[in-house]
């Protein structure tokens, strides 16, 4: 019969982080926010109770700060318990926030069902089940805060490495790192060429706060993310992957989420809206629809309203959206709008502005010409950047169509205020 293995892969908890680049947060939310992080680190814990898996991987950044409190220590800590009530074990590397060197080994010490793997060399542990190993896992964590440019951080992780050390072969072989791999140069890159020829069935990564998994059709890299956003950065949902080792089989993994708090940035498209009652109605149907899709309680939401109407120029008037956004936040405790932008347009008649034949008529003739050889008007705008000693951003060069369409649209509506 095939053997088989099922463990957490956990990674970035950050637990003790602040949530950051909030507007007009209200006491109710900041509160909220801080249990956050806590509570996705419990429903980790949760997880790995309800589907009996043989142990837990953290792979890294279990503490957002070097100097973590008492407090967050102790939470950490209950949770380890848990598991060991269980029987099920957990390993852990330490990452850039939280490296070995600043790990407060007076607190508490590690819970007999727990490893950490070491910062200054490679280490392994062997996983036994009923008498037998079952897998052999090989890890290294950071020392100190930055990971030497000259050394790379998977060095002397492979499964020959393993085996040799422990003596021992397994039918399941297993690499934990905290590393940027191709991702983040800075943060102890390795190649996932290395890391593939390394013989392990899977390495569980930690660093990248977002899925990623390769190759697809049987997944051997792969970065869970972190357990919950803690910022308009970090949009969507966020978890851990219940992975699946089967002799003979392709890698499975099954994404649990873990964030109780979904943050999101949206677009709600206006143009029929009528009224500023119906903007409202508008923006909350669609919260309840993107809030059905992210499998979470609650959701912080970065607001822009779009679309040509009408209404443009009253919700550019002062207090107009901060009095929407204040009702919206009101209406569902659920929901909480950080911030409510106007990036609607006036609906004008390019037509008829031609046919006058005055200066938007020759503004327009002028977008036209920059919008019909989108290639010119980088070298253009590269000529002017660099005559003001400036570099013209790479990630601008594909999005130049839309700037100029937005850039348009700028014009004319300060055009058309200038007319009123």
């Amino acid at each position: 019969m095939a053997k088989q293995l099922t463990f957490i892969h956990a990674a970035d908890l950050h637990l003790g982080a602040p949530f950051r680049g909030l507007q007009a947060l209200s006491e109710s939310w900041a509160t909220r926010l801080l249990a956050a992080i806590p509570e996705s680190y419990d429903r980790v814990i949760d997880a790995a109770l309800k589907h009996e898996v043989d142990f837990v991987v953290i792979a890294g950044d279990i503490f957002d700060s070097a100097r973590a409190s008492y407090a967050d220590y102790l939470h950490f800590f209950e949770g380890l318990k848990r598991l060991d009530s269980a029987g099920i074990p957990a390993y852990l590397c330490t990452g850039n926030h939280d490296p070995f060197t600043s790990w407060q080994q007076d607190f508490f010490a590690l819970p007999p069902n727990t490893l950490m793997f070491p910062a200054d060399k490679p280490g392994f542990a062997l996983y036994e089940k009923e008498g037998e190993t079952l897998a052999i896992l090989g890890g290294r964590g950071y020392y100190n805060q930055s990971w030497p440019a000259d050394k790379d951080i998977a060095e002397g992780i492979s499964r020959q490495a393993a085996e040799e050390a422990t003596g021992t072969k397994a039918p399941f072989a297993i690499g934990v790192l905290h590393t940027g791999l191709n991702l983040d140069p800075e943060k102890a890159p390795t190649e996932p060429g290395r890391l593939m020829q390394a013989g392990m069935d899977y390495w569980a990564l930690g660093h990248i706060h977002l899925k990623y998994a390769y190759p697809p059709a049987n997944p051997r890299l792969v970065f869970s993310g972190c357990i919950q956003g803690r910022d308009i950065k970090e949009t969507g949902e966020r978890g851990i992957y219940k992975v699946t080792l089967t002799e003979g089989l392709p890698n499975r993994l099954e994404f649990i989420p873990t964030a109780s708090v979904v943050w999101q940035k949206m677009e709600v498209d206006v143009s029929e809206c009528a009224s500023l009652g119906e903007v409202s109605d508008k923006v909350l149907r669609d919260l309840f629809h993107e809030n059905s899709k992210a499998q979470c309680e609650e959701m912080c939401t970065r607001i822009a309203l779009v679309g040509k109407t009408e209404l443009h120029t009253i919700l550019d008037r002062p207090g107009i959206l901060s009095d929407l956004r204040k009702a919206l936040n009101d209406a569902y405790p659920v929901f909480f709008c950080d911030a409510l932008l106007n990036k609607t347009t006036r609906p004008y008649d390019k037509e008829a502005l031609r046919e006058e034949g005055l200066f938007p008529a020759v503004f327009l003739q002028v977008c036209a010409s920059f919008e019909g050889d989108c290639e010119s008007t980088v070298l253009y705008l590269q000529d002017e950047f660099l005559k003001r000693s400036l570099q013209f951003p790479r990630a601008c060069e594909k999005e130049v169509g839309q700037l100029a369409s937005e850039a348009q649209e700028l014009v004319l509506d300060l055009l058309g205020k200038v007319d009123a």
